[in-house]
């Protein structure tokens, strides 16, 4: 009776996690039959940027920040001259990467941005998910670069998808201070429910699953100044968004013929000193399909 006992209930175990899987696969395939147009919104057209209203499940969110819960470290902004990423009162939020692919539900994330974007995937940088608690913000700032250090790989970011994980009560709104508004939004009334900060240009105000996507290039690959944007101070309660930036080429690339366990920028060493192998490993060490440019400074290899 025991052992008949012990096989259904493997029985049932395997069948189980059979069916988990299934789910979890089947998940991932089925991201581009979620994409609903009438979902989304413009709303501006200097840059082109568009909401688009429950891009994420409550399911979504929720895994996005259990995953970066217990990896989270202040976040750093890249060096205009240098491409080197440093610590700055710009920003003073915390933050971490996804891997791409990292799970199914991560990549039916992804999927679903290639599909609303119309990019490619292999474009793309892992998420990164950010928090900001009271007081924390971004403040004025461009997606592209203004170096030559970080367009080497895949070039200038192209567009940006600013994912919100959480309801914010109060601030933590995304304002674009230079952005034109369109004709319907034109006379319009001022919403009331906006900081300060957020009522210095064109804003979204945080809401769970929404997602914001803006291009920070025209059409003919020139940076967009309009795309100047910022992230609003948090009033009351607390931000968490996850953001895709996608560049105009491939961001899945080798390194050069020097193999695996190279560094290919003179910054390497000195970039690991300062844990930028810990911070930014995406772009230091890469993966195993996808080395980094400061693998031999990290000792990755």
């Amino acid at each position: 009776m025991n052992n008949h006992r012990v096989r259904c209930l493997l029985l049932f175990l395997v069948t189980w996690i059979s069916h988990c899987d299934q789910v979890l696969s089947s998940y991932a395939g089925s991201a581009s039959s979620i994409i609903n147009p009438s979902k989304v919104k413009q709303i501006s057209w200097n840059p082109r940027a568009f909401v688009y209203e429950g891009f994420l499940t409550d399911l979504e969110c929720d895994h996005l920040i259990s995953l970066a819960k217990s990896e989270l470290k202040r976040s750093a902004v890249a060096d205009n001259l240098s491409g080197e990423s440093q610590l700055s009162e710009v920003r003073t939020s915390s933050g971490m990467f996804i891997p791409k692919g990292k799970d199914p539900i991560i990549s039916g994330i992804e999927d679903k941005i290639s599909s609303w974007t119309f990019l490619p995937k292999e474009n793309g940088e892992d998420i990164q998910v950010l928090r900001y608690e009271h007081g924390q913000k971004y403040d004025p700032h461009y997606d592209y670069f203004s170096d030559q250090v970080n367009i080497v790989r895949g070039g200038h970011r192209l567009a940006t998808v600013l994912m919100y994980l959480t309801d914010v009560t109060s601030g933590g709104e995304t304002v674009f201070p230079n952005a034109e508004e369109t004709p319907h939004r034109r006379g319009s009334e001022k919403r009331t429910d906006l900081s300060e900060c957020a009522k210095k240009g064109i804003a979204v105000k945080p809401r769970r699953g929404d997602a914001l996507l803006f291009f920070s290039l025209h059409p003919n690959a020139i940076p967009d100044t309009n795309s100047l944007h910022a992230g609003c101070p948090v009033i009351e309660g607390e931000k968490w968004s996850a953001t895709k930036w996608i560049h105009v080429d491939s961001f899945d690339k080798t390194v050069g013929p020097g193999g695996d366990c190279t560094d290919n920028h003179q910054s390497c060493v000195t970039w690991a000193s300062l844990g930028e192998c810990t911070n930014n490993p995406e772009y230091m060490i890469g993966s195993s399909d996808l080395p980094g440019y400061c693998r031999k400074s990290c000792k990755a290899c």
